[in-house]
């Protein structure tokens, strides 16, 4: 019984790792690729940088969507036609805006999706800080005896409980 399992199991992750190679080709399709390969090759580089607006999380260039497609015949045409690496990405941002860019520049705009993670962190860790600071100055109040005062407001309280 237990040999079965094991056999079963051995070719579910054979299966499995023969299907995972097969689940991401590029989405860079054969008619797309450009004759000349340093310009095919300039322009794989700027579709690194470019985010999938429909995908979000993919460049175009992984992205099988329609919008990166032709995202990626643009850049290919704008690079046919002389435009430099840099001329090209201007081009794009200025239509799509620096969302487009899946490493956004550091500047006015962008200053919070730069610097949120690390404000968040530092927020995080003085919330902590404040915490045990303040449980630790419970437990040292909890820790101390009570006063005569508080023994007898404590007494009377005692006393006046219903049974």
């Amino acid at each position: 019984m237990t040999r079965r399992v094991l056999s079963a199991a051995a070719v579910l992750l054979v299966a499995l790792f023969l299907l995972s190679g097969t689940g991401h080709a590029g989405g860079v399709q054969p008619d797309e690729i450009l004759s000349d390969p340093a310009l095919e090759a300039r322009a794989r580089e700027i579709g690194r940088e470019l985010r999938c607006l429909v995908c979000q999380n993919q460049s175009i260039d992984e992205s099988n969507a329609e919008l990166a497609r032709d995202m990626r015949i643009l850049v290919r045409a704008r690079l046919q036609e002389g435009d430099t690496d840099r001329e090209v990405l201007d081009y794009v941002v200025s239509r799509y805006g620096d969302f487009v860019r899946l490493r956004p520049p550091f500047q006015t705009s962008t200053y919070l999706l730069w610097c949120g993670p690390a404000l968040i962190l530092m927020a995080g860790t003085i919330a902590v800080v404040v915490f045990v600071r303040n449980r630790a100055r419970t437990r040292d109040d909890a820790a101390r005896p009570l006063t005569d005062a508080e023994r007898a407001r404590l007494a009377a309280l005692l006393r006046d409980q219903p049974r």
